[in-house]
């Protein structure tokens, strides 16, 4: 499960991904339960907006997705991604095993050696929690839209 901004783009991004077998957007690493988009626009839930990800591992390996995680968002802006500010567009991991964990620190690891960003990286890599999936208008809305992506 990774935020990374706006869950729109993110969600398209990785519905290219060879192996990539679902996605659902949703709301993940708050405290207020079942929270609705206005809600976690208020940035007093805690949630980010994130993208929980169902792969076929024999196609797409866990590292590949965090290489598609880092390559396609901004990991050194606190609480922003471009024009969208707030806690919940921060950039964030949320793992689900220990192998995962592992493999999330290895990468940033590596990403912070060779220097691929001018400045820190802030990436939270914590353990998943809850995933409230977002209101059902939100589920693939650039493909219902017929948009290919939202980046600037």
């Amino acid at each position: 499960m990774f935020g990374a901004g706006c869950f729109w783009g993110v969600e398209a991004t990785f519905r290219k991904v060879p192996g990539v077998l679902d996605t659902a957007v949703g709301y993940s690493g708050g405290h207020t339960k079942n929270p609705t988009y206005k809600q976690v626009c208020t940035d007093k839930t805690g949630h980010a907006e994130v993208i929980r990800i169902g792969f076929d591992p024999a196609k797409v390996s866990y590292e590949q997705l965090l290489e598609v995680f880092w390559a396609n968002h901004d990991p050194t802006t606190v609480n922003r991604q471009g024009p969208d500010v707030g806690t919940q567009y921060r950039s964030v991991v949320f793992f689900f095993s220990p192998e995962q964990e592992t493999a999330a620190k290895a990468v940033k690891a590596e990403l912070v050696k060779a220097k691929r960003f001018r400045r820190p990286i802030v990436t939270q890599i914590v353990p998943a929690g809850e995933f409230w999936p977002a209101e059902e208008y939100h589920q693939r809305y650039l493909e219902k839209k017929g948009l290919d992506s939202c980046h600037i």
